[in-house]
């Protein structure tokens, strides 16, 4: 059996638009849940599976990920980025951006794992299916959880459908979660130099009886964090293991109130009297005093007083 491979590409160049104010000056992979960046919660996640190298795309807002990880690392683990200019590729456009570049392994296998996704997937089972079936790439799917848009063959192990573009009269019953192993050689099925997505690929892929597998994985969590309402829910569901989230850093006036799923971030400040139910306040932001908050996200560095519901400030 092959050592588990030791590079996964993160995709982090998304320009985030269902999110609108909160990623209007971070990258959606940077956003903080429960007081950490969501990205880094891949890298923990990866790491686990034996990852100890990391690439990622990046083209909104590229600049902050420079801020986050300044030594070009992360707890250790080499991290480089692959920018996309002028125009975002999409995953098949970028990934071999990245591949030309010289970012990713030119003879080894690797991870790629959807940088808006928080997952605690047992990995490994993907990687034992992906060696035993010879696959060129192997898709982690789960019967649960979201959008069931993948055809899939249990007795072969191959994908048949994504979409039903192929299959139209056929329900599919898997999610594809964003994570999957790929091979060198399906880097040379994607036309260089142009803005792709994975998907057409993978369905040329399927007509032409390549192996393109899945493995499914219906254990562990998984969420996608596309929407205000799915980050408040993945609080939600965390707060058994700690919340409040208040930073070290952060200032809570004693006579404050935090309830249920809250996050405060480094260097917030709640003021005296104020109450906040279910909120996430990132760094640097100031709850004035007798601010009353229900189910908000506060962004970096903002100001907010009054009453808020289901805002995003």
């Amino acid at each position: 059996m092959r050592p588990p491979p030791s590079t996964a590409f993160v995709l982090g160049a998304g320009l985030g638009t269902r999110l609108k104010a909160l990623t209007a000056h971070l990258p959606k992979p940077l956003l903080p849940v429960c007081n950490t960046p969501l990205i880094t919660r891949a890298f923990a996640h990866l790491r686990e599976a034996g990852v100890r190298r990391f690439v990622v795309n990046t083209h909104w807002q590229a600049g902050a990920y420079a801020s986050a990880f300044p030594e070009g690392s992360w707890e250790g683990c080499p991290l480089a980025f692959s920018h996309e200019s002028p125009e975002v590729l999409e995953t098949g456009g970028g990934l071999k951006h990245a591949a030309e570049s010289g970012h990713l392994p030119g003879a080894e296998p690797f991870w790629v794992y959807n940088g808006d996704i928080l997952s605690t997937l047992p990995l490994q089972e993907a990687w034992e299916a992906h060696q035993s079936a010879g696959n060129e790439v192997t898709l982690v799917l789960r019967s649960k959880d979201g959008p069931l848009q993948v055809g899939f063959d249990s007795a072969s192990g191959r994908i048949t459908d994504l979409g039903k573009r192929l299959h139209p009269e056929v329900e599919p019953r898997f999610l594809f979660t964003g994570i999957y192993l790929v091979e060198p050689a399906f880097l040379q099925r994607i036309p260089p130099g142009v803005k792709i997505s994975v998907v057409p690929t993978f369905v040329e892929m399927i007509r032409a009886g390549a192996r393109l597998g899945g493995g499914v994985i219906d254990s562990g969590d998984w969420w996608d964090l596309g929407t205000r309402e799915q980050i408040l829910a993945v609080h939600a569901s965390m707060a058994s293991h700690g919340a409040p989230w208040i930073a070290s850093s952060a200032s809570v006036a004693p006579d404050a109130t935090l309830k249920g799923a809250t996050a405060v971030g480094a260097g917030a400040s709640i003021g005296a009297g104020a109450i906040l139910e279910d909120c996430v306040v990132w760094a640097g932001a100031v709850i004035s005093a007798g601010s009353h908050l229900r189910r908000c996200i506060v962004t970096q560095n903002a100001l907010v007083s009054g009453q808020h519901t289901d805002a995003d400030l």
